[in-house]
């Protein structure tokens, strides 16, 4: 699948079809992190729309505001014309710049920040094992956020790391017992993502479909950063995605993530594999109604480098004590 600028808009959405931007951010040592995602969905014939904000400061969340069943104007073509629970996010340049805006209930917390293209999308294609089982597909790019954040009212700059994600289809949690959502964000420019999906039915997570790309700047020797794996050069980072990923996680006795390990084998062939480690830095968990959501952001160790990043875990609530 190539990326181009027009997948940028809202999709056209049939009957229980959902559209969605999530923004992920993060200073250089997850002291101040946050989440934006704004959806919409067809539902009864209708478009609705939802939006979900977190702000993290200090090692806890700070403001929390989720809101659903707004209907934009029915001419909406742009991300731009929809707002959803403090929530405003606009296209500057499509796949290359972005704003986003929030505020919450009370005026206390919210940010302001401008997004720029680190890479070019880390795309999740359609027919892709993990694209089938959960129903989904869409991209997502590395970015350089810069702005500002209030906190408790008071205002301060921000100049972080993130990525920013466009995704789209039908997932059925009939099928499902859980979805993990996993970004790496290093200081070096290199860059993780990574999707996995479990069937309902699966005994353990060995059974869960997974999808990983590595992400690294161009012109890095490919032996040290890429190996034997497709790397694309599309003039941000290289996108290669991974033969082989694996993911380790230790939970708390909530359930909660609070570890986590990767080997990514790029090449089928491989011996070596690119490894990184981390750990939990702050999160909330929140009630989605059938689903509950775990949401942390991660300090990771990789090959020498540090980063930051989100490692989200989506669950059906009849799941939620399994680890």
């Amino acid at each position: 699948m190539t990326v181009t600028p027009d997948a940028e808009d809202p999709r056209e959405l049939a009957e229980g079809e959902s559209d969605a931007v999530t923004v992920a951010f993060s200073d250089a040592t997850a002291d101040v992190c946050g989440v934006a995602r704004i959806g919409r969905a067809r539902s009864g014939g209708e478009i609705v729309t939802s939006g979900l904000a977190m702000l993290f400061a200090g090692g806890g969340p700070v403001a929390v505001r989720a809101e659903g069943g707004t209907e934009p104007d029915a001419e909406t073509t742009s991300w731009g014309g929809i707002e959803a629970a403090g929530l405003e996010t606009e296209i500057v340049e499509p796949l290359r710049a972005w704003r986003v805006h929030f505020a919450d209930a009370d005026g206390r917390h919210g940010f302001s920040l401008d997004l720029s293209a680190l890479s070019e999308p880390a795309v999740l294609e359609a027919g892709l094992p993990a694209s089938r089982l959960g129903g989904m597909e869409g991209y997502d790019q590395l970015v350089h956020v810069s702005g500002s954040v209030v906190v408790d009212g008071q205002t301060r700059r921000f100049t972080g790391r993130g990525q920013r994600g466009h995704s789209w289809g039908t997932p059925d949690w009939d099928k499902l017992a859980l979805a993990r959502t996993i970004g790496v964000w290093l200081e070096d420019g290199r860059g993780v993502t990574m999707t996995t999906v479990r069937p309902a039915k699966a005994a353990s997570h060995a059974e869960e479909a997974i999808h990983a790309v590595l992400l690294a700047p161009p012109g890095e020797d490919d032996d040290e950063h890429v190996g034997g794996g497709a790397a694309v050069a599309l003039g941000g980072a290289v996108a290669t995605v991974i033969a082989d990923p694996r993911l380790s996680t230790t939970y708390d006795a909530e359930g909660r993530q609070r570890h986590a390990g990767l080997e990514l084998y790029v090449g089928a062939d491989d011996d070596h594999a690119h490894r990184a480690a981390g750990e939990a830095a702050c999160g909330t968990t929140l009630d989605l109604g059938r689903l509950r959501l775990d949401c942390a952001f991660f300090t990771w160790r990789m090959e020498g480098q540090s980063g930051v990043g989100r490692y989200d875990v989506l669950r059906r609530v009849a799941d939620g004590a399994a680890a």
